[in-house]
């Protein structure tokens, strides 16, 4: 009896694992199912499409400032005082990122009843996700830190030419203090912190300094602001059971309106119109507090308006985000699965000041240890 097998390298089932991969991975990765949309949406994450089709490995995009001019009064002239427009820009490189498993010799595959194809297709979906959200942290907290599950190395610092930027002084704040230095172990996330943060951005911005203002994600209509913290520090959050805390948090986000939005959606609470959401990649470190280095563990909370970062693609030939490639090595014996995806991921900044995203660094210990 005849028998349909599609071998090693096979155009079909390239063609067929790569939207495979391309699915899988946008359902696993946190920011992609729950925060990202297109340049006209008011969500955290933007992905810009321009390199999908075009050649090029760069793309820039500005931000107009508010008019700075005062009003002429009555019949004086106008004429010559017009002020110009003011623009800001900002943009991101691309870059080939590749990984790949080998699915072991012909005695390893005789071995074993699992279909190694479809085993391979499901870890590297699983392995870009998370180099794919790891990098959504690093960049919107500017920093690497300690983490020690990450798929990048701690001496990370870009890629595609993107480098990592530092909060500006307007776009962080600590908890308690003043200073990293400053900042010591019983310095925990407290509902007055996100108080803090929601008040300074409200006023920062939008005026005459040519600080950018941090812009809300819009749902149903409603503004909102999401802040991503660790689960240390919801933690903290949650021993606290005095009026106004975590019970309440919980109670305002069920009866919120939009609480079917991506947004709302497995949130923890909200407070004073922030969702609050829980990720254990939330960037970690080990050196706050006074000394050189300091010996407080911390963590940067994210507090995320619209258009914090941006996310580019180009298309690796295939129409779709991501390419798939099958070879054999050792004469045929070994059975190599590789996939690659050509992209660019960097926190927004117009004027060198953050626009979309305001960090919130607490002490955050091991409740545990």
């Amino acid at each position: 009896m005849a028998m349909t097998n599609i071998g090693v390298g096979d155009a079909k089932a390239i063609k067929k694992y790569s939207a495979f991969l391309a699915v899988d991975t946008a359902n696993k990765s946190y920011f992609t199912r729950k925060f990202s949309g297109g340049p006209e949406s008011s969500m955290p994450i933007h992905h810009l499409d321009e390199l999908e089709s075009d050649a090029g490995e760069y793309i820039s995009y500005d931000i107009s400032m508010q008019m700075q001019m005062a009003p002429i009064e009555g019949d004086d002239v106008l004429e010559n005082k017009e002020e110009a427009l003011n623009f800001y820009t900002d943009g991101l490189y691309i870059n080939q990122a590749r990984g790949g498993v080998n699915t072991g010799g012909r005695m390893t595959r005789k071995r074993t009843i699992h279909n190694l194809r479809k085993i391979a297709r499901k870890r590297q979906s699983d392995w870009w996700a998370r180099a794919f959200d790891e990098l959504h942290f690093m960049y919107l907290s500017g920093a690497r830190g300690v983490n020690t599950d990450f798929v990048w190395g701690t001496s990370f610092t870009s890629f595609a030419g993107n480098s990592l930027s530092s909060p500006d002084s307007y776009h962080i704040i600590y908890a308690n203090a003043t200073t990293k230095a400053t900042l010591d172990a019983d310095d925990k996330l407290d509902l007055a912190d996100i108080d803090r943060a929601v008040g300074l951005l409200a006023m920062t911005g939008g005026g005459s300094e040519g600080i950018p203002a941090m812009q809300p994600i819009l749902v149903d209509g409603e503004e909102h602001f999401v802040l991503i913290i660790n689960p240390w520090q919801e933690y903290d959050l949650r021993v606290n059971t005095g009026s106004g805390q975590w019970l309440d948090l919980q109670k305002a986000l069920a009866t919120s309106i939009g609480k079917n939005s991506p947004i709302f959606k497995g949130g923890a609470g909200m407070h004073n119109n922030v969702v609050i959401h829980k990720h254990k990649k939330i960037i970690r470190f080990s050196d706050y507090g006074a000394g050189s280095p300091g010996t407080v563990a911390a963590a940067r909370a994210l507090l995320l308006g619209s258009q914090a970062a941006v996310v580019a693609f180009g298309s690796p030939g295939t129409g779709l985000r991501f390419g798939w490639n099958e070879e054999t090595r050792d004469n045929g014996n070994q059975v190599v699965i590789t996939s690659h995806s050509i992209l660019g991921m960097k926190k927004v900044t117009f004027n060198s000041l953050d626009f979309g995203v305001f960090c919130i660094d607490t002490a955050a210990k091991d409740p545990g240890a």
